[in-house]
């Protein structure tokens, strides 16, 4: 992908007109994706990421065309999970075509532009000592590149895996203005419903279309007799969610096998639906896909 190591605009050249045509590519990708939705929390551990790549697989799984960037720019972990890593993304004449799993979903993330395993993303600044300070506008520039470069396609719903924190959903919006809505996903804990509840504060304070919460690790599900014990305390999801006017699309519990589908790079969903995992995702795929259909 051209450019995404540098921040447009130094030396004076034609700032404006590259911003427009930037705008319009984007306009251009975005016509032919039905729904764009972005998946947040508002702390990292919540299993974000995971719940993304299951949604990716549920929809999958239903016939929907689907795709999934991974805009976790410096911790990028979709091409794993979703089993990509190694394609590479091909920059054709009308665009960069994404990586596209064996189950049909496609895959744009920062790491399929890595050299290997352990090559970290190094941001490029005027001197290395300003790369921290200019992060934030280069990560911007990235994925700006990312939206109006990728060639998707038709698609029924593309997936945006936002890193962790209140202030990213705001920072997509204002490079996506046309973005559906956004799930927010959080697990029983005190502290996570503290920092989820900011961060709906800040998206509706931004106009953000909020589609409804998802509670995961909402208790242990044995791989062995199927049955769901406790595995943290705290408020239920559906209190945040009432507070503040949102669907509660229901809580997912943890399953190690979870764990291990991600390593393998094959949403859990696809071998294990019938256990409680596996229904619970499916259900909250369901109830995500219901709430993008126009009443």
């Amino acid at each position: 992908m051209k450019g995404y190591r540098d921040i447009p605009g130094d030396g004076g050249s034609n700032i404006v007109e590259q911003v427009v045509a930037q705008q319009t590519r984007l306009a251009t990708r975005m016509a032919p994706i039905r729904a764009s939705v972005a998946v947040v929390s508002g702390k990292g551990g919540v299993g974000k990421s995971s719940i993304t790549a299951n949604l990716a697989g549920a929809l999958a799984r239903q016939g929907l065309a689907v795709g999934v960037l991974d805009a976790d720019l410096n911790g990028p972990s979709m091409g794993k999970m979703l089993g990509v890593r190694g394609q590479a993304l091909r920059v054709e004449p009308d665009g960069v075509r994404p990586a596209v799993s064996a189950h049909g979903i496609r895959v744009v993330s920062m790491d399929l532009l890595l050299s290997g395993d352990d090559a970290p993303v190094v941001w490029s600044a005027p001197t290395q000592s300003e790369a921290h300070t200019w992060r934030g506008t280069m990560e911007g520039t990235a994925l700006r590149e990312f939206l109006a470069d990728t060639a998707w396609g038709a698609l029924d719903v593309l997936l945006i895996d936002l890193p962790p924190g209140a202030e990213r959903l705001p920072t997509l919006l204002d490079l996506l203005p046309g973005l559906t809505g956004a799930v927010v996903v959080t697990i029983p804990s005190e502290v996570s419903h503290l920092v989820v509840r900011r961060a709906l504060t800040l998206a509706r304070e931004r106009g953000a279309r909020l589609l409804g919460l998802i509670e995961n690790m909402a208790g242990y599900a044995c791989p062995t007799c199927g049955a769901v014990g406790p595995l943290f305390e705290g408020p239920g999801g559906e209190a945040t969610a009432a507070r503040h006017g949102l669907p509660f699309l229901g809580r997912v519990p943890f399953d190690p096998r979870l764990a291990a589908a991600s390593d393998q790079g094959r949403p859990f969903v696809l071998d294990h639906g019938a256990t409680p995992a596996g229904r619970a995702l499916t259900a909250i795929a369901g109830a995500l896909l219901e709430g993008l259909t126009p009443a």
